[in-house]
């Protein structure tokens, strides 16, 4: 047995811990749990919990249906929302995911994640990322066919006395601390009730398992104030979505490979590379990082969330900007993904946009030519000759455009993008069949 696996040994009996639980993601990012007592950790950590994948989505056909949850040691937190000073505590780890034989999961998203961060590693590299999480904070549980309520009628960075969404910010930052996450900013976002939390930048594994955990430290602190916290992309027509701003940058070592002193904006050509493999792929990897039918309400809905493929530098229309550069902070070069919307499964999202980006290092793709406009001002015809392509408008779209995609099906799996485009078609069609509000309102008086 290592070191960690001992140093959790001792932990549970230290912190008087009487569950653990074991986390994992299924393919579609919904976060799955179970609990085991203390004593049966040792023999988890050699040998796995069996449980029926068959069960969880995405997971296993019927008849291949025995999994292994393997726990992952470094992830060990106490839960600071169970249990305190006056009880037993809860604890929680991450799990790779493993078939009978020992060998990984190929449906397992994590995996996905660890698979693309070894290729990357092959060639010298280690993927660094930092999400801008926005959410919305509403009063009560939603109801079915009721427009929820927002805890606020705020707006961008404003400070409100006895505002419900500071009181929530400071409990839910002190508690994403308690286990181990760095917050680096918190304000409140444009639209009413919204907010937005930054993570630190950090490698992109232990930042999708911080993903993880904030959505469920958010929805934890919001039930225990009597309020419900969201991260649907677009829950109000009027109001702006919520994205999930994220920083990506590429390290050999110690040293930046995006940064190179003297080039435009300070990007190195590795840089410049990466950026043209994201554009390049674009549609192909936007049916993962906007995976939901309600994503493209917002990449439709005008603002800051991009519908058009391209990039800028400080142009907050574009797909990707590249951020202003510091003096003296060569190690703060970045590139910043704004398709990316706050409900997407951050395993499978890193493993796409990582993969496209080494592709472009890989073919020597050329950067097109900066969009310095606001690409929403501009007409079709102005866009269509600056070389700007839309991204995929609909669900439907993403998918088609996915469906045909080598990188993507290399990159998830063949196991991984088969369900995962089967299950989002499936969502497609049903969505397609609804009568909304919209045509009710506007049909049923005249019609």
């Amino acid at each position: 047995m290592g070191k960690q696996e001992g140093f959790v040994l001792r932990a549970l009996e230290e912190r008087d811990v009487r569950f653990v639980r074991l986390w994992f993601t299924d393919v579609l990012g919904f976060l799955k749990s179970v609990a085991i007592a203390p004593a049966e950790l040792e023999g988890a950590f050699s040998e796995g919990i069996g449980f029926d994948g068959s069960a969880i989505e995405g997971f296993a056909r019927v008849y291949e249906a025995d999994m292994l949850a393997k726990p992952d040691p470094s992830t060990f937190q106490i839960l600071p929302w169970r249990g305190g000073n006056d009880g037993p505590a809860t604890a929680r780890m991450f799990c790779d995911i493993e078939m009978p034989d020992g060998s990984p999961s190929y449906a397992d998203p994590r995996y996905v994640l660890k698979r693309n961060l070894s290729r990357a590693a092959e060639k010298g590299f280690t993927f660094y990322t930092h999400p801008e999480i926005e959410f919305y904070l509403f009063k009560d549980t939603p109801e079915p066919g009721v427009e929820p309520v927002p805890v606020d009628r705020s707006g961008f960075f404003d400070h409100t006395a006895q505002s419900y969404g500071s009181d929530f910010r400071r409990e839910a930052i002190t508690m994403l601390e308690a286990m181990g996450i760095s917050v680096e900013f918190s304000h409140h976002e444009g639209g009413p009730g919204q907010q937005e939390i930054d993570l630190r930048y950090a490698d992109a594994l232990s930042t999708a398992d911080n993903i993880m955990t904030f959505r469920t430290v958010v929805r934890e602190v919001a039930l225990s104030q009597g309020i419900w916290a969201t991260f649907m992309p677009k829950p109000f027509t009027t109001h702006p979505g919520s994205g999930m701003h994220t920083h990506v940058s590429l390290f050999e070592g110690d040293r930046n490979a995006f940064f190179q002193a003297g080039a435009e904006y300070q990007l190195s050509a590795t840089g410049r590379q990466f950026l043209a493999g994201i554009l390049h792929h674009a549609g192909e990897i936007t049916a993962v990082t906007n995976q939901w039918v309600n994503s493209y309400k917002r990449l439709m809905g005008g603002g800051e969330a991009p519908s058009y493929i391209c990039w800028g530098h400080n142009n907050r229309s574009a797909m990707v900007r590249v951020p202003m550069y510091k003096p003296n902070k060569g190690q703060s070069a970045r590139i910043e993904l704004r398709t990316i919307d706050s409900a997407t499964n951050p395993y499978l999202a890193f493993a796409v946009i990582l993969a496209a980006g080494m592709k472009g290092i890989e073919e020597g793709y050329e950067l097109p030519r900066e969009a310095e406009d606001d690409v929403w001002s501009l007409t079709d015809r102005e866009r269509r000759a600056l070389g700007i392509d839309p991204l995929p408008m609909n669900l439907r779209d993403a998918i088609g455009i996915a469906e045909n995609s080598e990188l993507l099906a290399e990159t998830l799996g063949e196991h991984v993008f088969d369900f995962f485009l089967r299950n989002k078609r499936a969502e497609w069609d049903e969505y397609r069949g609804q009568v909304s509000a919209f045509e009710r309102d506007r049909m049923l008086p005249v019609l």
